[in-house]
Order: C-alpha cells, then structure tokens, then sequence
C-alpha cells in the first residue's frame, strides 16, 4: 500500500515551485521525503496539528539557506507545507545560509496565538554563527525576523564553540520560558516576556562534564522536556557525519540545571545489524493529556554512510517511554515506526 504526500513550496511564501508529487510506504522511517536533519515538532493548540521543522538537507558543506514546515494529524501522514524562511532571501538580512537547526515555541498573548521560530544562520559580516527568531501568528507563516540576530556571543567563561542548536522551553512551573544552544559546549537562559531577547543576568553555562564518545560526552543539540517533577536535558554526541552520533541524558530540578548525567545516560543509538546509523539531533513530543512520548530524531542515510553522510540525513520517529523510576529506556530506533495516532 502507498500513500502520496503533497509537495508543494508556495504554501506559506508566494513565488515558489509549483505542486509537485512524492510517494513513499504508508508506514515506517523515515517520515519525510528526500533530506532533512535536526527536526523540530511542534503540537499547535490553533490547529490541532503537528508540525516538524528541520534543516534542509543535502548540500555540500551543510549550505542549506531556507526552512520548510511538514503537517500532519496522525504523526505519519506528513504533508510539505512550504518554505516558511528564507536566509537567501531579504526575509532575513543579517544571515546568508547555514539555515541550521530550528524550534519554536506557541504562545497564547492576549487572546491571540503567537509562533516564535528560533533558529541558526551565518552571519557574513563576521562570517559566524548566530541566533536569530522569525514570528508569526500560524504555525507555517509567513513569518518575520526580528532584523538581527537574538544571539552573536559566547557565554562567559567559553573560549570556543558556536552559536547553534538551539532549543526552546516553556516550563510548566513557572511559566517562564527558557532557551538553550551550543555546539561544543552548552549554555542557557531565561527569554524576556517578549520572546525576542534573553535575560542577560540569567545566561548560564551548563554544559555536562566528562565523558567520552561512547557515553555522554557532551557535542551539540541541547533538548529539554519536564515530566512529574523532573527537567530532562538530550543531547548529541560525537560528530553528525558519524555512524556513532548518538543521544544522551541527564536531569535537573531546575531548567537552568546543574545537570545530573543518567547512570545509563545513552538513549538513542546506532544499529548497525538494521542498516540505522548516525541516530540523534533530536526533539521529544508529549501527545497532549496523555504520558504517551516519541523522539523525533534525524539518522544518516545508509546509502551515503561513506560519501558526505553528515549532509544526507532523513528524520524519524520512534516511540519513548519510561522506567517506574523516570528513567529514560533505551529507544530501539526502527524502520517500521510508529503507527497513526487516533
């Protein structure tokens, strides 16, 4: 049995390509068609659809310059809704590609729903990384940058790094909203009330210590999630073209950390014996009103694990659960997926 995904890039942004149509089984990893890595998902109460957001893949040096939006309302049937930002475009002037590793957060302000896209682009000026955020009032745009970037520095006390990755967080404690990011270390803060600037007093270095690349030894792609009274912190380890790139843990009482690592901190790995390599860069989805939880995760294509594999990656889904104890089982990642949610 087939099922057809429609592809269309004028959904959301006007002067794009026209419908175009791909098929792949009705079931089963990866979910998307042709490329994508870091994926973001997002649950929107507007809507009552879920979305992914990712990197778009497969250009050398990982040049991508735009993002798309998938839809769907079962996890599996995922409809390409558009190219909802554009870096090569004036849409975002202070960036020029390396349209990297997104999120974004709903929020509900004074009535009406308000998306806020954060994500990574390279600042030619200096010819770095940076953070940036684009806003909206539907979760596929059109969307508009603030006109420079949220985050261009290093966190006090790191010497090297870069401004990526970034992950957002609304703690249902408190209320506040937080932001997280960094490639070869990790650092966090809380967001100002108008989500569009961090609260520089708040800026925390955070990233986990110790170690090594078969653990948890801490590379990118910081994600945090809250679940009965704990504050868990994913995270990638060892390089994204790598064949063990996978995904670690750790909890904190506070969303700020200090991150405690898990005794068995590894939950998302490679397996070889299915052909499934380079598994993590992920996010976790909470079905709403239930503690039912999937990662959403990007793996390497194995037909080119050994040409450019760190640019030719395709996203996943795969069920997550839980010990008695809120430890993080092993996630087995799969081919087959996960079936329709009602």
């Amino acid at each position: 049995m087939k099922k057809t995904i429609t592809l269309f890039a004028a959904a959301c942004l006007t002067g794009f390509s026209a419908p175009v149509e791909a098929q792949r089984p009705a079931t089963g990893n990866p979910v998307l068609p042709e490329f994508h890595a870091d994926p973001e998902i997002l649950h929107a109460e507007q809507t009552g659809k879920y979305y992914i957001y990712s990197t778009t893949d497969g250009t050398p040096g990982w040049g991508g310059y735009y993002f798309t939006v998938f839809s769907s309302d079962d996890l599996t049937d995922w409809r390409h809704e558009g190219i909802m930002l554009d870096l090569g475009t004036d849409q975002v002037r202070w960036a020029d590609g390396n349209a990297w590793a997104p999120c974004i957060i709903e929020r509900k302000i004074d009535g009406k729903y308000r998306y806020f896209f954060y994500f990574s682009g390279n600042t030619p000026a200096s010819n770095r990384k940076a953070i940036g955020v684009a806003t909206a009032s539907h979760p596929c745009g059109p969307f508009t940058d603030l006109g420079r970037p949220l985050i261009d520095h290093l966190p006090k006390g790191q010497k090297g790094g870069q401004q990526i990755d970034v992950d957002v967080f609304q703690d249902p404690v408190s209320g506040k909203c937080y932001l997280y990011w960094g490639n070869g270390y990790m650092a966090g803060a809380e967001l100002a009330d108008s989500m569009t600037a961090i609260k520089p007093e708040t800026e925390t270095l955070m990233t986990p210590q110790g170690g090594t690349l078969q653990d948890y030894a801490y590379r990118e792609a910081p994600y945090v999630f809250y679940r009965k009274g704990l504050y868990y912190f994913l995270w990638s380890v060892d390089d994204t073209g790598s064949p063990n790139y996978h995904v670690a843990y750790g909890t904190s009482r506070s969303p700020l950390g200090p991150i405690q690592v898990a005794e068995s901190p590894v939950v998302l790995i490679q397996r070889p014996d299915q052909e499934i390599y380079g598994t993590a860069h992920n996010a976790v989805l909470q079905v709403p009103g239930k503690d039912e939880w999937y990662i959403v995760y990007h793996r390497i294509n194995k037909n080119y694990l050994k040409h450019q594999p760190g640019v030719h990656r395709e996203v996943c889904i795969d069920r997550m659960e839980f010990n008695a104890d809120g430890t993080i089982k092993p996630v087995v990642p799969t081919h087959e997926g996960i079936k329709p949610l009602k």
